[in-house]
């Protein structure tokens, strides 16, 4: 599954990022900024200036209205920004007025939460990320073109010509990393919040829930009836076997067929514990994620690296989700990549659960060849979350999940 973010190229595959399209989407988004912010100061400052001193008439008063309704278009231009380093995009929030007119129109726009985020988000572009933009621009083109000709000018300058030449070099990471971070707070603000999806769009995001928490009901109840059913009923065979030895002389030849059968027994008892605990791990239940990962790891028969840190337990769907999603990745792993070593990190910070898990095997992972990677995003979009995955032929493979999870 390619990366669909520049940030996430950046990250999922930091070499081959350089020779992508990702750094002049972001140098292009970067720059668009600065000319939109330039443009948008002009007007929003004009528009508020004279409004205020007009504002005895009704010419300020529209025109103050019309610097309020400046974060309208200004949004719009910000969503169609958005995917020069974000191909996902952003919904559009706003719902057609229920009557016809310009005062129906001004109604509904008023009364939308959106409408004011879209101003909040025009204000702070003009008041900080414009300047940010203009700064990271600078230290990234500017600044290095200074170092480097001030050799030109003068050999003995030489050293700064060296950082200038090391800055450029640095510049697509940098313009990236600040292009991604700004794209995430635009997203942030002008993502649709729920009252604002289209309602079938609601339903269905409910229906995919009820679906996961009826999988996972149903997964319990398998898990309690192996427990409690099939299980017990070979434990139960079991001595039932080693009773009847008592009762067969010791020359006689069924004392080797149920020696036979309670090894077979025995095997079949473990592949059930082993399917059991699978299902419906209590270590998850009982201890949490983190233990449940390392218990899962302990098992695995590949090297493996664990580095989970988490500051307290997640939500019980959040854990069973993240649980599943690295144990499925971790099968792919030993199934396909024919690795020696894996490494599993995971983290939360700003209210995301990030999970990495990188082998060091032979690469060429398709999410659409039926790997269970498919099955894998989609359990994370039901939670709203992404799963992304850099595998070159040769290796090595990175898959990077994210689970929204805020604390409360």
């Amino acid at each position: 599954m390619p990366s669909r973010t520049a940030w996430q190229a950046m990250a999922l595959e930091p070499i081959g990022f350089l020779t992508s399209a990702w750094p002049w989407r972001a140098l292009l988004y970067l720059i668009s900024g600065v000319l939109t912010g330039a443009l948008t100061m002009m007007l929003f400052a004009t528009a508020v200036a004279v409004g205020v001193v007009t504002a005895v008439v009704a010419v300020g008063a529209v025109l103050l209205l019309a610097a309020v309704l400046m974060g309208l278009p200004f949004a719009r231009l910000e969503r169609w920004r958005l995917r020069l380093v974000d191909l996902d995009g952003t919904q559009n929030p706003h719902w057609p007025p229920t009557e016809p007119g310009l005062r129906a129109w001004l109604r509904t726009r008023l009364k939308e939460s959106a409408t004011w985020r879209e101003l909040i988000l025009m204000v702070v572009s003009l008041t900080a990320l414009w300047w940010v933009d203009l700064a990271v621009l600078g230290l990234a083109i500017v600044v290095p073109a200074v170092l480097i000709e001030a050799p030109i000018r003068d050999p003995v300058t030489w050293p700064w010509g060296v950082l200038g030449v090391l800055l450029l070099l640095a510049a697509p990471y940098s313009l990236t990393a600040w292009a991604g971070a700004r794209a995430t707070l635009c997203r942030i603000i002008l993502a649709p919040r729920d009252t604002e999806l289209d309602p079938d769009l609601r339903e269905i995001s409910k229906s995919r829930a009820r679906l996961l928490d009826a999988f996972e009901a149903e997964r319990a109840r398998i898990e309690r009836d192996l427990h409690d059913g099939a299980q017990q009923r070979l434990v139960s065979l079991s001595m039932t076997l080693g009773l009847m030895t008592l009762d067969i002389p010791d020359e006689s030849p069924l004392h080797g067929h149920i020696d036979s059968a309670q090894e077979q027994l025995t095997l079949a008892l473990a592949d059930l514990r082993h399917l059991v605990r699978g299902l419906n791990p209590q270590v998850l239940t009982d201890n949490g994620l983190i233990a449940a990962v390392e218990e899962a790891a302990s098992r695995f028969p590949v090297p493996i690296s664990v580095d989970l840190q988490l500051a307290r337990r997640l939500p019980p769907q959040i854990e069973t989700a993240a649980y599943y999603a690295i144990t499925e990745a971790l099968a792919n792993v030993a199934k396909h990549s024919h690795a020696t070593r894996v490494d599993l990190v995971g983290r939360h910070h700003a209210d995301i659960l990030v999970l990495e898990v990188r082998d060091n095997g032979v690469g060429g992972a398709d999410a659409s060849a039926g790997t269970g990677l498919t099955g894998l995003a989609d359990r994370l979009a039901v939670l709203h979350g992404r799963m992304r995955m850099s595998s070159p032929p040769g290796g090595p493979t990175l898959v990077l999940m994210e689970i929204p999870c805020p604390f409360g």
